[in-house]
């Protein structure tokens, strides 16, 4: 099931479960899984976009191999808020994952998450081609942290 709200998501969620977060690309797709108390957000890899039918089938197998109990997406707003082509797109995965899933679905706004990946990698002395190979799964990871932060204020 979807929830479109912080609150309604937290409250689908099984209790001691990870979460999975989602940076959805156009050619890749960033996976992160938090640690069972939901502190810690670490990325995990980066899936090459194929079809949805494979690309689904790989997120949840990562799914399954680690117990997840829920499903983040990041989605893409512009930035005043508006939802563009990027975002109809995302929410158009999440109705498809839905349908091959009973775990809760869920979406956090991810405005500035890959600036913010870009950042950390740079500070890391990350090279340009390790950057472009982990930038994907360490924006998921901004992405599912910072509704991990949001979860310990409900």
């Amino acid at each position: 099931m979807i929830h479109d709200t912080e609150q309604e998501m937290a409250a689908a969620l099984p209790p001691m479960q990870p979460l999975m977060g989602l940076d959805l690309g156009t050619k890749t797709i960033g996976v992160a899984v938090s640690d069972v108390l939901r502190s810690v957000a670490t990325p995990v890899e980066t899936v090459k976009r194929k079809k949805f039918g494979v690309d689904a089938a790989r997120l949840l197998e990562i799914c399954k191999d680690r117990q997840v109990g829920g499903i983040l997406l990041g989605l893409p707003r512009n930035m005043d808020g508006s939802e563009g082509p990027r975002a109809q797109s995302t929410r158009a995965f999440a109705r498809n994952l839905s349908q091959l899933t009973d775990l809760p679905i869920g979406y956090w706004d991810e405005r500035l998450s890959t600036v913010a990946a870009e950042r950390a990698l740079i500070e890391a002395d990350t090279s340009r081609a390790k950057r472009a190979e982990k930038i994907d799964n360490v924006a998921a990871s901004f992405i599912l942290q910072g509704f991990l932060d949001r979860l310990r204020n409900l």
